[in-house]
């Protein structure tokens, strides 16, 4: 039975957003705070973080959680690369996450574009920290290797749920796969992390067990947040957690070895990128 507790969230800070949003739309970008209606947009935003979302704002894969759309994607954008770098030089910003939506249908997967991005911005504001949350590239050590040598920040790939539940909600996704980009991003040196929502109908020992393989894939960071239920044709949410089971949750993911722990109702997978 579902926990009658539900999060909530505070008012957002409107003109902050409006003024973020205005920049984003001047440079014809994609930011995942709207994308995905991110409940903390505002208290990013506040922190000088965000998280961008390039190569357009359709996806060739149907996740059963995400409230990106599925459609046959357009062009790349040679030039999106530079108006990335610009807009986050115009807001001020000083950690980045630049995320996209999988590109199956290029022959790289979106690798040197994440390339291309990850020069632009080095070039034009050097001191930003720049860390990359991608798709598996489907664990091609080639393409993997790519991302790795433009030297980030930090590396990151979202597992999203334990392995029972993977292949009904990411069915064109791999549990193992996500795994070993894992894997190699964190044998780079490079730190690396991952996310999990909860709320799906995992157990509590499958949360631990991915736990564990995250962390003997290489994983220093971990964040754990709420699923929330985009729209009704999304999954639905089998359990609210309370906040006292996300507190435990996270004690016991820091007394495991994550060095890095976000564990909360409102989380999600940049929720504090910059602090972590």
């Amino acid at each position: 039975m579902a926990s009658p507790y539900k999060p909530r969230v505070k008012a957002p800070a409107l003109e902050l957003i409006e003024k973020t949003q205005r920049i984003i739309d001047t440079y014809n970008l994609h930011s995942v705070c709207r994308e995905s209606a991110c409940p903390n947009i505002a208290e990013c935003f506040e922190r000088e973080s965000a998280t961008f979302l390039i190569m357009g704002d359709r996806c060739t894969r149907s996740c059963r959680f995400c409230n990106v759309s599925t459609d046959k994607p357009l062009s790349l954008d040679p030039a999106e690369p530079r108006r990335l770098a610009e807009a986050i030089r115009d807001l001020g910003l000083k950690y980045v996450v630049v995320t996209s939506v999988d590109r199956d249908d290029l022959k790289d997967l979106g690798a040197g574009h994440f390339v291309a991005c990850v020069e632009a911005i080095h070039s034009l504001t050097p001191t930003v920290n720049i860390e990359l949350l991608t798709p598996d590239f489907k664990a091609k050590e080639v393409l993997l290797a790519h991302i790795v040598a433009a030297h980030p920040h930090k590396l990151a790939h979202n597992m999203e749920t334990v392995r029972r539940l993977s292949k009904t909600l990411r069915p064109q996704s791999d549990y193992d796969r996500s795994l070993r980009t894992l894997s190699f991003y964190a044998a780079s040196g490079i730190r690396t992390k991952t996310s999990l929502m909860l709320g799906l109908g995992e157990t509590e020992a499958e949360i631990l067990e991915a736990m564990r393989e995250a962390l003997d894939a290489g994983v220093c960071d971990i964040t754990l947040g709420q699923y929330l239920q985009p729209s009704p044709r999304h999954a639905k949410v089998v359990r609210y957690y309370s906040p006292e089971v996300f507190d435990k949750l996270g004690e016991i993911a820091r007394g495991m070895g994550f060095e890095g722990v976000a564990s909360g109702v409102l989380v999600r997978s940049s929720y504090y990128a910059d602090r972590l």
